[in-house]
């Protein structure tokens, strides 16, 4: 069993997500830490535990904003997608100044899917789902996908951004609905959580996959 905790934060209403294991109560794992670091380091004090990692999805600014001050803070190691790991390092070159400063990090260790972490009594398989960016990856945990910005509640992630693109980011969502049962919790990087069964069911997107 597992405990999820969902903040949403930043101008962009990102959904930065604490996970911890019911065996292992006094330490949990973020996902995504976008912003608002003082709020999302003051939750991880409220439920008593040490952070025991930083998981990124992917490195675009919204899901990246908190990532250094709290890996400085605490000492968690940041699991950063391979492929975009030159973002993670230094935003401001990718950034431009209107998203304001965001402070780079040297990420401890890269993920490429395939990989199964295990982490503060968690288990975690990390899948590769690109479209929505070059490295973009999921992170299954118990009966759960933190699924960044690959598939939102009757929607999916935009692919007109750099690196992006509509038929792999399709794939990958193909791949998600062929691997895991319609029970299955999606903790999206915005909007509101939903399962698999209710997105095959009610997105208006995934018609597409159809035709692949």
């Amino acid at each position: 069993m597992m405990d999820v905790h969902m903040f949403t934060v930043g101008q962009l209403q990102e959904n930065s997500f604490l996970v911890r294991s019911s065996e292992v109560a006094t330490e949990v794992v973020i996902v995504d830490p976008g912003d608002e670091a003082e709020r999302l380091l003051g939750a991880i004090d409220d439920l008593g535990a040490e952070l025991g990692a930083i998981l990124l999805t992917h490195t675009h600014f919204d899901h990246i904003g908190a990532v250094a001050p709290i890996a400085r803070a605490t000492g968690a190691p940041v699991y950063c997608p391979e492929l975009e790991v030159p973002v993670m390092r230094d935003p401001g070159a990718f950034y431009p100044p209107m998203f304001g400063p965001i402070e780079g990090w040297e990420p401890e260790h890269t993920v490429k899917g395939g990989e199964r972490l295990q982490i503060s009594g968690l288990d975690i398989d990390v899948l590769f789902t690109p479209g929505h960016s070059p490295g973009h990856v999921t992170y299954a945990i118990g009966d759960g996908l933190f699924s960044g910005d690959v598939l939102f509640q009757n929607s999916v992630g935009r692919v007109d951004l750099p690196g992006g693109d509509g038929r792999t980011l399709l794939q990958s969502i193909a791949m998600l609905l062929e691997r895991y049962d319609d029970a299955t919790k999606v903790h999206p990087g915005h909007m509101g959580l939903t399962t698999l069964g209710a997105e095959r069911a009610h997105n208006p997107f995934l018609t597409d996959l159809a035709r692949l």
